[in-house]
């Protein structure tokens, strides 16, 4: 009865030893998996996952290899693990999101450009105990599609337009000139109606003097007696 109960935990330990299944489950026996097509933006940032399966169970694989190609199934390579190289198309622009002994991940391309609308197909090393090293590759691979850049909505600068304020003939319009328009100051609306005002009131001051003066000398004539001695011509 004991052994009954001792097997399942015999087969769970068995089980955890081997490591996880990365057995395929379509037909074939070597398989990396990518998306077809992927889109993202000029200046942004796209990841491309990937996952590949093989035959060998994860603890009998002495190492594995990622790289990446690009344009086409034989084209460049721009991205290796070992010995670490990147294309100089995409320096300071990739990183790989893989975890050793995993059998998933992604590449990450960062500030888009037009130019990195391409294929990309990830390559994939595997080097397992008493075999020699196998390669396969991602096809048809991804299609990267670069779309443009969201367009950035800004506030222009606020309007320095002044409302029309208009003073004997003076037409004042913030930042518009014409020759019937002047930009002048608030100040210098206030000196202008002044002046305008005093120079009204000194005419009229000396209307009003000369007015006065001119009534007043007639006032003193009329009043002025006749000179004693003196006679008017007779007439002959």
């Amino acid at each position: 009865m004991g052994l009954l109960l001792l097997l399942p935990l015999l087969l769970l330990l068995a089980s955890l030893q081997a490591g996880p299944s990365t057995k395929c489950n379509s037909q074939f026996s070597y398989e990396v998996k990518q998306p077809e097509k992927l889109s993202a933006p000029a200046g942004g940032s796209v990841q491309i996952p990937f996952s590949f399966c093989h035959p060998w169970e994860l603890s009998s694989v002495l190492s594995v290899t990622i790289t990446w190609r690009w344009k086409q199934f034989y084209g460049e390579f721009i991205y290796n693990i070992t010995p670490p190289f990147i294309h100089k198309d995409f320096e300071n622009r990739l990183s790989l999101n893989w975890i050793k002994d995993s059998n998933n991940g992604s590449l990450q391309i960062s500030n888009l450009r037009r130019e990195d609308e391409s294929l990309y197909f990830c390559r994939v090393y595997l080097t397992p105990r008493n075999h020699k090293t196998m390669m396969w590759q991602a096809n048809p691979g991804t299609k990267l599609t670069i779309t443009p850049a969201p367009k950035k909505t800004t506030q222009g600068p606020p309007s320095t337009d002044a409302p029309t304020t208009s003073t004997d003939g003076l037409s004042v319009t913030g930042n518009k000139r014409s020759s019937e328009s002047w930009p002048l100051t608030t100040e210098a609306v206030v000196v202008v109606v002044v002046f305008s005002a005093l120079l009204k009131i000194a005419i009229l001051g000396v209307l009003v003097y000369l007015r006065w003066k001119r009534s007043k000398g007639l006032r003193t004539n009329a009043r002025a007696p006749a000179r004693p001695g003196s006679s008017l011509p007779e007439a002959p």
